[in-house]
């Protein structure tokens, strides 16, 4: 029986491997003995089977990507995204938009038992909320036509970073109902405060002291290593039952404040009055 933990013999495309945890993912997977090849606009650190500089703004640069990927793709991680401290567009450009984009230009070269991981966020936690304008956005038949709905909308949509991550999680939820039909798996990662490339942009947004309440109960944010292997698991074949889902990794953040063990709102009150 083959290693259901092992990457070795698969091809492995990791977007956005340039820093936190879409560099640690790719490091992990090329010790697993993964095939990595990797997409970002900046070069990774890691020694990867392929490399292709790729802005996520550029459908032809993400064409072009895919295109130099020889062969088949066995497992699939997106993990690029761009903080709030960018045009609000164009955080849902990269956020949603060229998510959506990236997987459905790749399907074709996903073979049945392949599988997708997409980094989402615990600040896509209230997509309930609004679930008939995210299918709105998600109902668009293509890139243009989602920008097109996005810009006029940008004020009532509020921060654009939550937004992306909420359509970004409902966009996988309803797609994990199709793609399992052709035996393809997708999942979706929601870590807590992270230690990453984007933490100096969140904080400049907000502020470490309103970060750091979303850390409860552990009292610390979690390293990008330590969101890399939940992510690395969604796709490995000891995860071939798992479908649709949306992992929450926030050391227990989220369970806290839906069993009313603390108040998130009375913790945020009292960080702003620190």
């Amino acid at each position: 029986m083959a290693d259901l933990w092992s990457y070795k013999g698969k091809r492995c495309v990791v977007v956005g491997c340039f820093s936190g945890i879409g560099e640690a993912t790719a490091r992990e997977l090329v010790r697993l003995g993964g095939e990595v090849h990797g997409f970002d606009i900046r070069p990774s650190p890691v020694e990867l089977a392929s490399f292709q500089s790729c802005d996520l703004r550029d459908r032809a640069q993400i064409d072009a990507a895919l295109a130099a990927v020889p062969g088949p793709i066995d497992a699939l991680f997106y993990c690029a995204g761009l903080p709030q401290t960018f045009p609000a567009i164009e955080v849902i450009q990269v956020n949603f938009l060229s998510v959506r984009y990236l997987i459905e230009q790749a399907l074709p070269k996903m073979p049945e038992g392949s599988a997708i991981a997409v980094i989402a966020s615990t600040a896509g936690n209230g997509y309930m909320q609004r679930l008939d304008t995210i299918r709105e956005l998600i109902a668009t038949p293509d890139y243009d036509a989602g920008l097109a709905w996005a810009e006029p909308r940008l004020a009532e949509l509020g921060d654009p970073y939550t937004f992306a991550k909420e359509a970004v999680i409902v966009w996988g939820l309803l797609q994990s109902q199709e793609l399992i039909k052709r035996g393809v798996r997708i999942n979706l990662l929601s870590p807590g405060p992270t230690e990453s490339g984007m933490t100096k942009d969140f904080e400049a947004v907000s502020s470490a002291k309103m970060i750091d309440v979303f850390t409860r109960p552990i009292n610390r944010r979690s390293s990008s290593a330590e969101q890399s292997y939940p992510l690395i698991f969604l796709n490995t074949p000891g995860a071939s039952y798992v479908n649709g889902l949306n992992l929450v990794a926030d050391a227990g953040f989220t369970a806290g404040a839906m069993m009313g063990v603390f108040d998130p709102m009375v913790l945020l009150k009292e960080a702003m009055e620190a």
